[in-house]
């Protein structure tokens, strides 16, 4: 049902261990795109789901990151610690300028691994479906929204089909508004005639390896307005101080403070998730615990926002 699209940085692995039990509990089905040189994190990640026994899709071939011209230690890993796992899925990015040929190489280098292709940019998806031809209704097929449209995901119908779409726009956080949409996509996806949804969580589609010091520190947490037909909504709570890169610190808690006062306002519509218990144990102790953290539990409050609910 729900495909989190994660890059395999070390706060977002840390993020898939910590929630892999409510991922499995859910029939949640997390999607990584390994980033980093060293692959010890992911191979705790994809344990840790292989413990539950949840699932898990990896890209191996990922666009990003140290391994965006050579995946081959990911097929490795694959290979050699999880091919008796059935859970855990290789993945196929079929990127832009990628041949059908290319693609289907890949196909069958990892058919052990049931692989799923997951289309961000590719544009022979009528070539790819009739090569598939009898296969194609065992196949999964995960769509990145901004590079496929009805006409392109119409080709595979009759297959498994999921639809990521980006909520997060992506801008300074010091241009970030107090609220805004975020996506409907959980309670639309069915009537766009897929069989799951997708996103890419409070970090969004734009992939960077991190940069400089931070000018605004945001708390971007995610919430679902029952009284809005169930649409998700996003709240970024930003430092007041926004024109020094000093004092990370003492931006967080600024942030932090605006949080707390829109949760004890009583009209937050914000779940209380485990989350947000840390985000209030963090406030009352007065702690920074660095941005990377912080990144972590707002990931695990959309988790924990979504699993609810569907939980209803």
């Amino acid at each position: 049902m729900y495909y989190p699209y994660f890059r395999g940085k070390q706060f977002e692995l840390i993020a898939i261990r910590e929630t892999a039990e409510l991922l499995k509990s859910s029939g949640f089905v997390p999607i990584i795109e390994p980033v980093r040189e060293v692959l010890s994190g992911l191979d705790r990640a994809l344990k840790t789901i292989c413990e539950v026994k949840g699932k898990a899709i990896v890209i191996v071939n990922p666009d990003h990151g140290d391994h965006a011209e050579d995946g081959a230690g990911i097929s490795s890993l694959l290979k050699n610690g999880f091919l008796d796992k059935e859970g855990i899925t290789a993945g196929i990015l079929l990127k832009e300028g990628m041949n059908l040929g290319s693609a289907l190489n890949y196909y069958d280098k990892h058919k052990d691994h049931k692989p799923v292709f997951v289309h961000a940019g590719f544009t022979e998806a009528k070539a790819l479906a009739e090569k598939l031809d009898g296969d194609l209704g065992q196949t999964q097929h995960v769509f990145f929204e901004k590079h496929c449209g009805k006409l392109y995901r119409k080709h595979f119908k009759g297959s498994m089909r999921i639809l990521l779409r980006d909520g997060f726009q992506r801008r300074r956080n010091a241009d970030h508004p107090a609220i805004e949409e975020f996506s409907d996509l959980h309670v639309t996806y069915e009537e766009e005639d897929m069989d799951g949804f997708g996103d890419f969580l409070i970090v969004g589609d734009d992939y960077s390896e991190g940069g400089g010091p931070a000018y605004a520190i945001a708390i971007h947490l995610t919430f679902i307005d029952s009284d809005k037909d169930n649409v998700m909504y996003i709240y970024h709570f930003v430092s007041t101080t926004k024109d020094t890169p000093t004092d990370p610190a003492g931006k967080f808690g600024q942030a932090l403070g605006k949080l707390i006062a829109k949760l004890d306002s009583g009209n937050s519509k914000l779940i209380d998730t485990e989350a947000i218990q840390e985000f209030r144990d963090l406030h009352a102790k007065g702690h920074f615990p660095g941005l990377g953290h912080v990144k972590k539990l707002s990931m695990k409050h959309h988790i924990e926002t979504i699993a609810d609910f569907f939980a209803d």
